[in-house]
């Protein structure tokens, strides 16, 4: 029985989908203005997991996950750069799709975006303001009228008197209220805007996923999802003008991965300690990234650092240890593992305790190595199976095991093969001085090498 953490209530409830057998799941996506980072990975990979583990349920899943590309950090960077806002965009929607791709992150059923939805998101705009929930300020600009919503709030259990006690109404800003928000922008001179009875604009940011999922999914869904800095103000906007605009409750369950830290810090520009998925993956792996990612729960935060990474890229060796000398079988029937991991991922998604159930299978693998043959290679198709529910352990296990990670420095596969080769023929020789050289050369430059009825076999340490 699925449980989720439901954001709106602030606790675990068991998952019960609108339609029985279905799910439509809505999930905030990029602003692509600039490459992925980490932060953005957390994201990307989360929901993957869940979308993942939705359809091993057997459920039908509907994944949406938007992309954003109109907004002011879009226009104020292809200012900057000097390039039109659309080639800025079609640029990074590019690199977004290599970076979710590198992380193994199966792509959504829909990917809409934000500027091919503003005919929907000025339907719903008009709705609101026909129903006195928005109006049109002096200086163009079209706010929805937060005091009009009672409901405001509930996701993030902010007080409306608190937040506006700490708010101030900007200079010539036309605002009623210091917490209305922006649904539809005038035009300023340069920049891209459309066609309204406004007069020409664009749409506010917070506007655009309630648009899209309505023209989706309809009035009322099951899943949305994010990360935690969305849960207010952005979350918070779209609750009220979807409600307000339908007239039915919007989401029923409301999902938030905690933020990535670095040094027991938020990760922000603002401090200068982010950092770009790309250039990570310049020193690890993308698995190891996403190990890294689903080793922690997901409403947890999780602390960036290198030593992170590499216990990321150890544990993984570990486990890809297990499945040399395995080939794909039959997995072994109504067994405890299996059960195990699901009960922990039936548990809000808690993939840290679903990776623990891995090495406690890995240990049984390892045994039944010198005992079953056959049991082994069952349990190793189940390690194999459990692993793709988070997107781990797919790749060959010797191929993994003797890669480099990322562009890191060190011997090339061909350099290693002929000291190997070499060390053999030293051994043949019986110049045993010779062979211990060429072990201890490559123990040096952090290569394993296993000696076995087979032959030698070599792995990266």
């Amino acid at each position: 029985m699925l449980k989720i953490y439901n954001t709106l209530n602030n606790r675990k409830e068991v998952f019960e989908p609108i339609t029985p057998g279905q799910v439509q799941m809505y999930v905030c996506g990029m602003t692509v203005y600039d490459y992925c980072h980490i932060g953005h990975a957390r994201v990307l990979v989360v929901f993957d997991v869940v979308y993942r583990y939705l359809k091993h349920l057997g459920y039908e899943v509907t994944y949406v996950r938007n992309i954003t590309d109109i907004e002011d950090k879009i226009i104020s960077r292809a200012i900057e750069n000097g390039e039109a806002y659309d080639q800025l965009t079609e640029r990074f929607i590019r690199a977004m799709h290599e970076d979710s791709d590198a992380l193994g992150v199966l792509r959504p059923d829909v990917e809409p975006r934000a500027t091919e939805a503003v005919d929907e998101m000025l339907k719903m705009i008009e709705v609101l303001e026909q129903k006195g929930f928005a109006y049109q300020a002096d200086n163009g600009d079209v706010y929805f009228a937060v005091a009009k919503f009672p409901g405001y709030g509930q996701l993030s259990g902010k007080k409306v008197s608190e937040l506006r006690a700490g708010e101030r109404v900007e200079v010539d800003m036309g605002k009623r209220d210091p917490l209305d928000f922006v649904l539809w922008k005038s035009a300023k001179p340069g920049e891209p805007s459309w066609p309204s009875k406004y007069g020409d604009g664009r749409p506010g940011w917070h506007i655009e996923c309630s648009a899209m999922s309505r023209s989706l999914f309809g009035n009322h869904f099951d899943i949305h999802g994010g990360g935690q800095d969305l849960q207010f103000p952005h979350h918070e906007n779209e609750i009220a003008q979807s409600e307000c605009c339908n007239d039915e409750k919007f989401v029923n369950y409301w999902m938030h991965n905690g933020f990535v830290r670095v040094n027991e810090e938020k990760m922000s520009k603002s401090l200068g300690n982010f950092f770009i998925l790309r250039e990570v993956l310049d020193s690890y792996r993308a698995e190891e990234i996403r190990y890294f990612i689903v080793s922690s729960h997901y409403r947890s935060p999780l602390n960036y650092s290198e030593e992170q990474l590499d216990n990321a890229r150890s544990a993984l060796q570990r486990l890809y240890a297990a499945l040399l000398d395995t080939k794909l079988t039959k997995l072994p029937q109504d067994n405890d593992y299996q059960k195990r991991f699901e009960a922990a991922l039936d548990d809000d998604f808690n993939t840290a305790n679903a990776v623990a159930v891995l090495f406690d299978l890995v240990r049984e693998i390892n045994r039944s190595k010198r005992e079953q043959q056959e049991r082994q290679h069952e349990l190793a198709s189940l390690l194999r199976h459990l692993g793709g529910l988070l997107g781990l352990l797919q790749a060959d296990a010797e191929e993994f095991l003797k890669s480099r990670p990322g562009q890191s420095a060190g011997l090339s596969d061909t350099a290693i093969e002929d000291l190997i080769s070499a060390r053999l023929q030293a051994r043949a020789d019986k110049d045993w001085a010779s062979a211990d050289r060429i072990r201890d050369e490559l123990s040096e430059a952090g290569i394993v090498i296993e000696d076995g009825n087979d032959g030698t076999r070599w792995r990266r340490a």
